[in-house]
């Protein structure tokens, strides 16, 4: 699987809905760590340092810690009731001392009296509201509309799904302004698979900005990238970087092969597992560069019943 490991102020800020692309509130797994089997937790040594993961017994993330050297490091925390996030506080700590000025805390409020509604308010360690976020979903548990509140005012984020030909599109426009659409489709191979084809637009005040193209095999790993830029003058999406990727026969990712213009670069990434080439990877080299990351995990040792 393609996965990146990314410092956690950026975790945070992908996990936080944004102010130019609204989000409906998600839950992380093991699957989102390339990770299976019971792992309890999964530390990830890198080059900026180190990523800690613990999950509960069903595989659902509790608590992500980033260290950045021993005194100065960011954790985050969720909290969960009947397998529903309840809460999620990101706290920083710096000289090993906690910083409540940057530290934040997300309260999660569901209602199902007619179609479901999420609630979502954040607030400052400090006690100062910066935000909230109601998610409304329709009788088919599809996201059709955000309303964002603050001290700025008010956005409404609208989700709207549309099928034609085979093509299924989701389009997301705030105040009416687009900022992203979906279209995914599907191709039969010659050879009797199936491939899926997702094609995402970004928008930049309402004006296209940059788009790029996903194919997923059979598997439902991905395959190719292509990557576009906005050409404004003659109003048209131009291909630029084209990525693609090769798997074993355990779908890990081995080889990575991108072209952008007359540059051609090239991954092969190499694993060392946990169990004689199965479980999980607790080594992971990427040539030529030969940089490489590292896993510790640990599993929740079943319990014996005795008779």
């Amino acid at each position: 699987m393609v996965k990146n490991y990314i410092p956690q102020f950026l975790f945070i800020l992908i996990c936080l809905p944004l102010v130019f692309y609204a989000q409906e509130v998600k839950i992380f797994t093991l699957k989102d760590f390339d990770l299976k089997d019971s792992v309890k937790t999964c530390l990830v040594s890198t080059s900026y340092g180190k990523e800690e993961y613990d999950f509960n017994l069903k595989g659902v993330l509790t608590k992500s810690v980033t260290r950045y050297n021993e005194a100065d490091y960011d954790v985050v925390y969720y909290k969960y009731q009947n397998d529903e996030l309840i809460e999620k506080r990101s706290e920083s700590y710096r000289n090993n001392t906690f910083d409540p000025s940057t530290s934040i805390a997300h309260f999660y409020k569901l209602d199902t009296l007619n179609n479901v509604k999420v609630t979502e308010k954040i607030v400052s360690y400090e006690e100062e509201f910066l935000d909230q976020y109601v998610y409304h979903y329709d009788d088919k548990g599809d996201l059709v509309k955000i309303i964002r509140t603050n001290n700025d005012g008010i956005d409404e984020t609208l989700i709207e799904y549309k099928k034609y030909k085979g093509e299924y599109t989701v389009t997301y426009l705030i105040n009416n302004e687009p900022l992203k659409s979906i279209r995914t489709s599907q191709v039969n191979k010659k050879n009797g698979t199936v491939q899926k084809i997702v094609l995402t637009k970004e928008y930049l005040k309402g004006e296209a900005n940059k788009a790029f193209e996903e194919v997923f095999n059979e598997k439902g790993l991905l395959v190719a990238q292509q990557e576009f830029e906005y050409n404004i003058a003659e109003k048209t999406f131009v291909p630029t970087k084209r990525t693609t990727y090769t798997y074993d026969d355990n779908d890990m990712l081995v080889g990575e092969a991108s072209k952008n213009g007359d540059e051609v670069m090239k991954k092969e990434y190499v694993y060392q597992y946990d169990r004689e080439g199965e479980g999980n990877w607790i080594k992971q080299i990427v040539r030529p560069e030969n940089t490489y990351k590292t896993r510790k995990i640990t599993y929740y040792v079943p319990e014996v019943v005795e008779k």
